[in-house]
């Protein structure tokens, strides 16, 4: 591995933690001011921190992270921020769906290295809307490549807040050509999509994989933009909703919406699948479902 990737890794791994620590001080400052509705006696939340390994089979060190997780908060119902920096061998089955993407040369060289920042938040109050973001970077002897995104998960909608959310992701995007926006906006539609439910899971976002246009600082920066854009577009959609009252009824929609999440994140969701099946810490990785939901 040459310097320059190694110093490219380091740069992209210290971003993701730099992007964490900014939305952590943001969510605990969220829960700070938040003094009406039913939660507003209890303490305001805070996140608790674990560090996470990957495990392996011979007990060798690949990697691992920080799982910060917030439970019961007067904003957050939960809400998890994961960062981690992970190495290794990739198993047969991952090296067979890497192979199966294009990835050149993975059964022959299966070593890789992924780096990356995950966040899902699912909110007390049913009207605020569940949010997930996440950017990673990935490499592998034979190639290197960006990805991740962020979309909006609301049980009860208000088109004035997607389209706040969506403002801001192209916002952020058109500087790196004005058809990047409506090219990741399509793929969010198309990645976040129930099959089995016949609908989205949300509102939608934006989404890319498979990121490698040739110019690693170009990505990167895309990528870091599309971090970026991620508090000035959920934040004020929170700030407007927090204090929405809201009846058992609702409340029953937020539950059976949360089902659909579950869904769509232990069937589909690749971030789910690869974290598993690299062997990282099942807790980081599940800490995507959400604490109570429900089924019809």
């Amino acid at each position: 591995m040459s310097d320059q990737m190694q110093d490219q890794k380091s740069r992209a791994s210290a971003w993701f933690e730099e992007l964490r620590n900014q939305i952590v001080a943001a969510f605990e400052d969220l829960e700070n001011n938040q003094n009406t509705g039913p939660f507003a006696d209890a303490p305001a939340g805070r996140f608790e921190v674990t560090n996470t390994k990957r495990s392996t089979d011979d007990g060798s060190d690949a990697g691992g992270g920080l799982m910060s997780v917030m439970r019961g908060g007067r904003v957050f119902e939960k809400v998890g921020v994961n960062i981690s920096t992970v190495y290794g061998t990739l198993g047969v089955a991952a090296q067979q769906a890497m192979a199966a993407r294009g990835v050149p040369g993975i059964k022959e060289d299966p070593r890789f290295w992924a780096s990356g920042i995950s966040l899902v938040a699912h909110m007390q109050n049913p009207h605020c809307p569940a949010v997930h973001m996440n950017t990673r970077m990935f490499w592998t002897p034979n190639a290197w490549w960006f990805g991740g995104g962020s979309d909006l998960n609301p049980c009860i909608e208000y088109d004035e807040d997607t389209a706040h959310f969506h403002a801001i992701q192209k916002q952020h995007l058109d500087p790196h050509g004005e058809d990047l926006y409506p090219e990741l906006k399509a793929w969010a539609d198309e990645y976040f999509y129930v099959p089995h439910r016949g609908r989205a899971r949300g509102v939608g976002g934006i989404f890319m994989d498979d990121r490698n246009s040739g110019d690693w600082e170009a990505d990167f920066t895309l990528t870091q933009d599309i971090g970026r854009a991620f508090l000035p577009a959920f934040l004020p959609v929170t700030e407007k909703r927090r204090n929405t009252e809201w009846s058992d009824a609702d409340k029953d929609t937020q539950l059976v919406h949360r089902g659909l999440y579950a869904e769509y994140n232990l069937v589909y969701d690749r971030g789910t699948k690869f974290g598993l099946a690299t062997g990282h810490d099942a807790n980081a990785v599940l800490m995507s479902l959400p604490p109570m939901a429900k089924w019809v």
